[in-house]
């Protein structure tokens, strides 16, 4: 099934939400993140403090949408676009490798001031939640009418691990504990995070088995 092209009405927000990232993400760097206000993002991005509101629920929140860029979306849609053959549990962990693998230079910026402040991390790490919708709705589909439940407790775990893999990558070394308490600290990012992310994953196989095989005819 071909997917419509979005229309104009929802062309605009993608257009305003992405000024609200560029627009976060550049006076971060400038001014640093403590020193941006919403109103500043707002007045930069051509739109209202309200109308910012409706996007983002915090400065943290915009800024670290530059890393993620409607990146729940595109696992959902990777996921889809998995032959119809190919193993459930296969096509969930690669998809949420491949789209935390890439990076742009814009999201490689946003990377860096997170890893040095704590505010920032933690709004990084709640974005795992928002795989659960679209990935939800995929499951379902491919699990038939019977698996909306499953499908749901599938994505939520998935969330969940995919956080996990998150925290152990960002996780301050014990030397820069004391540091990062008191609001700093350096953060150097740990290991390899496709490898990070399948390991997460990797418990979660029979479960998605046990599904599949549960929604054949």
């Amino acid at each position: 099934m071909t997917t419509p092209p979005p229309g104009l009405r929802e062309r605009k927000k993608q257009a305003t939400r992405e000024a609200l990232r560029e627009a976060a993400l550049r006076l971060a760097v400038e001014r640093g993140p403590e020193q941006v206000r919403v109103e500043d993002i707002a007045e930069a991005a051509g739109v209202s403090a309200r109308t910012y509101n409706n996007y983002f629920a915090s400065r943290e929140q915009a800024i670290v949408s530059a890393v993620t860029a409607d990146r729940e979306a595109r696992i959902a849609a990777a996921v889809t676009a998995r032959p119809a053959g190919a193993r459930l549990a296969d096509a969930v962990t690669e998809a949420v490798a491949e789209q935390y693998t890439r990076t742009g230079e814009r999201a490689e910026r946003a990377l860096l001031l997170l890893t040095t402040r704590p505010a920032l991390r933690e709004a990084f790490l709640d974005t795992t939640a928002g795989i659960e919708p679209p990935l939800t709705a995929v499951l379902a589909e491919r699990l038939g009418d019977t698996g909306a439940h499953t499908a749901r407790v599938l994505s939520a775990s998935v969330a969940a691990a995919v956080r996990i893999a998150l925290e152990g990558w960002l996780a301050p070394p014990e030397h820069a504990e004391a540091a990062d308490s008191a609001g700093g600290g350096l953060v150097v990012p740990s290991g390899s995070l496709p490898d990070r992310l399948r390991a997460a994953l990797a418990p979660l196989a029979p479960a998605f088995d046990a599904a599949e095989r549960a929604g054949e005819p």
